[in-house]
């Protein structure tokens, strides 16, 4: 164990730093469509369900395989099963968190246009939100000009370092993020009509349910939770050896779905109460995607007072639950090339941020490419991912070194019941799931 490791300072900057790795975009604009899509509160049950028993593991696992390797994800598995095969693993949960940079940051990009346009007053006064959007996605200078703002925005704190740069930033940025998602479910729960659109998500619709509801959620729930993409193996190697595995997973995967539902909250009764066209509503709201933030919601507000302040208000939001993502990301490809190519770290986050470029003017570009490299990590490389990552700890990994871990050394109460249980739920119930998202992720 290399003991001069750097670690996270504090058990709220610990926290804080691994709940905004988990929590992004698709807290906000995935969730809620697939709620709508589900049935309410029929999908929010199975998706509580899904974390508890498979996504929650599955982030232990990787907060084992971290803090048992005290390396990047790749280096990691390499300590932890020399000679073997076992760190491509880690390197393609590496590989996964670059490539999703290269479209994330587009999206990323957008969220600033759109908080310009808020701040300004431009959004409001537009005739079509519609084309608003388009015109957008059709200037693919803006995109790049906007995209590279924000990769320069991540490479400044990962520059900063793990306790300067990323502890910090996630002690200041997660509040800021809950206080905005509170003021914007206060407003939308008090606008007139709001009822009915609480009681669609509260609400379960047995005629929503689907055959897919249970993959759905599957999916959803490792989506969620950045599950099978290093950041949470990298984090963990940061985890001070009093940090309490369990603790940590069960309340990070807390602070995502609340994220999640609070999301949900504000889209849902806002979408009921101040739509024009209550005819089409649900649809939209099932449809979600991009259209959803950058075109319906700018819609809604355009019917509240003071509209460009809660859209303002709202974009900001956007802003802090994508760059907390992108930290983690670009943090899990700089530690690799930090520690495997020993380089420093100013020319790891200097190389990774001008490949990023490359990836996100492309992506800007080609919206086929964009699409192409979300289809690929989205449904194939996770899922994959977390499949190795829990055969990894259920069938390979030494059970005395997932003991130690889960109990620091002895120093916490585990029953070896828990262990036996948290072990069947990796070697046999977690890949069986993985499997069935991946199959259906390429099939449907």
């Amino acid at each position: 164990m290399n003991i001069k490791r750097i670690k996270f300072a504090s058990k709220l900057g610990l926290v804080a730093a691994a709940a905004g790795s988990a929590v992004g975009l698709g807290n906000i604009w995935r969730f809620p469509s697939q709620a709508a899509d589900g049935g309410g509160a029929l999908f929010i049950f199975l998706y509580i369900g899904c974390i508890a028993f498979f996504g929650i593991p599955l982030m232990m696992g990787e907060f084992i395989i971290g803090r048992s390797g005290r390396a990047n994800a790749s280096g990691s598995f390499k300590k932890l099963a020399p000679g073997t095969q076992w760190k491509w693993v880690g390197r393609l949960g590496i590989l996964t968190a670059f490539l999703i940079l290269g479209f994330y940051m587009v999206v990323c990009g957008w969220t600033m246009e759109y908080i310009v346009q808020s701040v300004s007053g431009q959004l409001m006064a537009t005739e079509s939100f519609g084309e608003n959007f388009n015109n957008l996605l059709q200037d693919s200078t803006r995109q790049s000009v906007w995209m590279v703002l924000f990769t320069l925005l991540t490479a400044f704190f990962i520059l900063a370092g793990v306790k300067k740069g990323i502890e910090q930033s996630a002690k200041i940025l997660m509040p800021v993020l809950f206080l905005l998602l509170l003021i914007l479910g206060f407003r939308s729960v008090t606008l007139s009509g709001s009822a009915e659109g609480l009681a669609f998500l509260f609400k379960p619709n047995m005629g929503a349910v689907k055959s897919t509801i249970f993959l759905d959620a599957i999916g959803q729930a490792f989506f969620s939770l950045s599950i099978g993409m290093g950041a949470m193996t990298t984090y963990g190697s940061y985890f001070r050896d009093d940090s309490n595995l369990r603790n940590t997973a069960f309340q990070v995967s807390l602070l995502d779905t609340l994220v999640a539902v609070l999301a949900g909250i504000i889209i849902f009764p806002a979408a009921f109460a101040l739509t024009q066209t209550p005819e089409t509503i649900v649809t939209t709201l099932v449809a979600g995607g991009p259209g959803l933030l950058f075109i319906t919601i700018p819609q809604l507000f355009h019917h509240l007072p003071f509209s460009s302040l809660w859209a303002t208000m709202f974009f900001v939001l956007l802003g802090i639950a994508a760059l907390t993502s992108t930290i983690s990301l670009m943090e899990v490809v700089t530690t690799f090339l930090h520690e495997e190519l020993n380089m420093l770290r100013r020319n790891a986050v200097t190389f990774i941020s001008m490949g990023v470029v490359v990836l996100g003017v492309t992506s800007s570009i080609s919206p086929q490419f964009f699409d192409i490299l979300d289809y690929t990590n989205a449904k194939i490389m996770l899922p994959l991912s977390g499949l190795f990552i829990s055969l990894f700890i259920g069938w390979y990994l030494d059970k005395k070194i997932t003991f130690a871990q889960l109990t620091n050394d002895g120093t916490l109460s585990v029953s070896v019941r828990f262990l036996k249980f948290y072990i069947f739920i990796l070697r046999y119930i977690a890949p069986v799931a993985i499997v069935g998202i991946f199959v259906y992720g390429i099939f449907f």
